[in-house]
């Protein structure tokens, strides 16, 4: 300690033991491939070379939570910017982290277009993949990832049913069959074609672009685009999304 420099004094002590917080991240990505998310093979000790959620410990003192998740997208993986951020839980079971300190952990859902986003390792993330939905819930995941990644994938298919968040994984334009499969797959089973795609367009919210795909083996399909303006007037107007 140099001249002149001072100590902090705590204002406060307390006798109870301190605990560490984490954030961990459970990001999912759409493209003409399907539903994927992004998991991280761990780098180091505990559960090295297991496949695990993205994330790691806030800097105290520095950041809030959500700050620190951002964060550890962008060092683990090397996203920035998610279209879509939001807090899905805290996990706090004494015993699911194996070092010895009680380690609590606050998990985020986060949703981004895999085309704008190529994952790369870093830190402690020996490398970053994206892994086919169906794939990744076969996955043995570190600590208690497992029970988060089914949590998101609940609340994401929950959300889907009355928010139309989903439209955040869509490029701008979109055939409605990609809207069906990114439905069909976070639910798990098919959907009625009919009557999916005709309570789809009752919404209101979807406009025909007078556009049709291209460069596709398959009969080419309209293309739509989500009107996010008119969505939020009538939300404020009280009018929910269900889908």
């Amino acid at each position: 300690m140099g001249p002149g420099q001072k100590t902090k004094t705590k204002t406060y002590c307390y006798d109870f033991p301190m605990v560490s917080v984490t954030v961990d991240c459970v990001i999912f990505g759409w493209d003409n491939d399907g539903l994927h998310v992004l998991l991280i093979e761990r780098g180091e000790e505990p559960f090295e070379g297991q496949w695990a959620l993205p994330g790691g410990f806030i800097r105290a003192g520095e950041e809030d939570l959500e700050k620190a998740a951002r964060r550890e997208l962008s060092e683990e993986t090397g996203i920035g910017s998610p279209r879509h951020l939001e807090q899905l839980g805290t996990y706090g079971h004494p015993d699911r982290d194996p070092r010895e300190e009680h380690v609590i952990t606050v998990a985020y859902i986060a949703l981004i277009k895999r085309d704008e986003h190529r994952p790369q390792g870093g830190t402690d993330a020996r490398s970053a993949h994206w892994i086919p939905m169906e794939e990744a819930r076969r996955k043995r995941l570190a600590f208690d990832h497992d029970q988060i990644f089914s949590d998101a994938v609940e609340r994401l298919y929950n959300k889907l049913r009355y928010d139309p968040l989903g439209f955040n994984l869509l490029p701008n334009k979109f055939p409605l069959r990609d809207v069906q499969q990114l439905y069909e797959v976070a639910i798990g089973h098919e959907v009625d074609k009919r009557n999916f795609r005709k309570k789809l367009l009752e919404t209101g919210l979807l406009e025909d672009t007078q556009e049709i795909e291209t460069d596709v083996k398959h009969r080419a399909a309209k293309l739509y685009q989500f009107n996010w303006t008119a969505y939020q007037k009538r939300r404020a107007e009280g009018w929910t999304f269900d889908i």
